[in-house]
């Protein structure tokens, strides 16, 4: 893109449709393909810069397709904390399941003068899982089913169904395998049809 041509302008107008947008310059430096231009365009917000993204990757614009980098070698330190505290804030709003949709989506654009949140010590999950070996048929040991593991209810009550059900299928497969008394057991291993 040639910025004589206006090519520029038009590529700002379409990544503002996308957020405010705090710079936009042509890095004349950048190494690139002939008749290729490079441009650094910073949005406000990373949230905006990720959905621009997202949606412009390979996306053809005057006739050429666009490829988009995060290109984390131009950010400054500022940049980076900001964006280190938005991502921090997304898994810390996924992971508390008391928070609305909106105010997810409102913390994970908001700027970076935000106090840090902080995980109380029932909301940290640290289960040390042992994977017993199944050799001799030894049965599955597992943690009690009494205790609650996960800061979400809905998980807990999960857990609860997933080991009831499991108890129903090894309550079952015990009593396949005692076998049915009323049926005789086929001594030549034919099949009945």
């Amino acid at each position: 893109m040639n910025p004589a041509l206006g090519c520029g302008d038009e590529l700002l107008k379409l990544f503002s449709s996308y957020g405010d947008v705090e710079e936009c310059k042509p890095m004349d430096a950048e190494d690139c393909e002939e008749f290729t231009d490079v441009y650094w365009i910073k949005f406000r917000l990373v949230s905006n810069s990720r959905f621009a993204k997202r949606k412009l990757d390979e996306y053809v614009f005057l006739g050429n397709r666009l490829k988009i980098s995060y290109a984390p070698n131009f950010e400054t330190l500022n940049d980076t904390k900001e964006k280190l505290e938005c991502r921090r804030n997304e898994v810390l709003a996924r992971l508390n399941p008391g928070r609305s949709k909106g105010s997810t989506a409102r913390n994970s654009g908001a700027p970076s003068s935000r106090q840090p949140q902080s995980i109380n010590s029932e909301q940290r999950v640290s289960a040390g899982l042992e994977v017993p070996s199944r050799v001799n048929n030894t049965p599955i040991t597992r943690v009690s089913s009494d205790k609650e593991y996960f800061p979400s209810q809905s998980m807990n009550q999960t857990v609860r169904f997933v080991r009831e059900k499991l108890d129903k299928i090894q309550s079952s497969g015990q009593q396949l395998q005692d076998g049915p008394a009323s049926k005789k057991t086929r001594i030549d291993n034919r099949r009945r049809i």
